[in-house]
């Protein structure tokens, strides 16, 4: 597989990991009991953002791995699992 196509796939994933990851030990600022003035009381106390780039970035890259084992070494591809639409022709 060309590299660009690659890392698309890894980006997609790393995409939807992020929204996984994201809410993860996310503390708002109610319930911190600190809410500043101009901001909504769910709004994160502390963004702890080079936390998530990195917890998300190592998952995403499990799961990619695991990707490209399954395809590039155990041979199984989109085509190959089981179709579970009904027949509509």
């Amino acid at each position: 597989m060309p590299f660009l196509s690659t890392f698309a796939v890894y980006f997609v994933i790393w995409w939807l990991t992020l929204f996984i990851v994201l809410p993860i030990g996310m503390r708002s600022q109610q319930e911190e009991g600190e809410v500043v003035l101009g901001t909504v009381a769910s709004a994160p106390a502390k963004f702890r953002g080079l936390r998530v780039v990195l917890v998300t970035s190592l998952i995403a890259a499990v799961i990619h791995g695991g990707w490209m084992l399954a395809s590039h070494v155990f041979g199984i591809s989109v085509s190959s699992l089981p179709v579970i639409l009904p027949d509509f022709g």
